[in-house]
């Protein structure tokens, strides 16, 4: 079953939060943003051992969910064996401040949930 489209949203207060959260919505949408923001651009295997936890499956359909919504663009080379690049969109690089804001916050914050660095 595919992701339900946000197009539409009723835009009471809080409607573009909602409509942030649904584009990076997923367990691994925010990790695979931050190795492309940090690496610039990736292969699909290259991403599979930053992200060792996420299987082929999970991993190709985020990947092809955030490409629907323009937030990557996944460049397919012709040669044998295929190779295929991720990178980020200029939309989105503009979930630069964001993805930074998440990080720090997580880098302050990890200790309370059990975690250390």
């Amino acid at each position: 079953m595919g992701k339900l489209k946000h197009s539409r949203f009723d835009c009471t207060p809080g409607c573009s939060v909602e409509a942030a959260i649904g584009i990076i919505e997923g367990k691994w949408k925010s990790i695979i943003l931050w190795h492309l923001l940090c690496d610039d651009v990736l292969r699909f295997s290259e991403l599979r051992k930053k992200i060792p936890a996420v299987t082929q499956k999970v991993l190709t359909r985020q990947l092809r969910e955030l490409e629907e919504d323009k937030i990557i663009i996944r460049k397919v080379y012709a040669q044998v064996p295929p190779k295929v690049e991720y990178r980020l969109s200029d939309l989105g690089v503009s979930l630069t401040p964001i993805l930074t804001a998440l990080k720090e916050w997580g880098d302050k914050n990890i200790n309370l949930y059990g975690k250390s660095l």
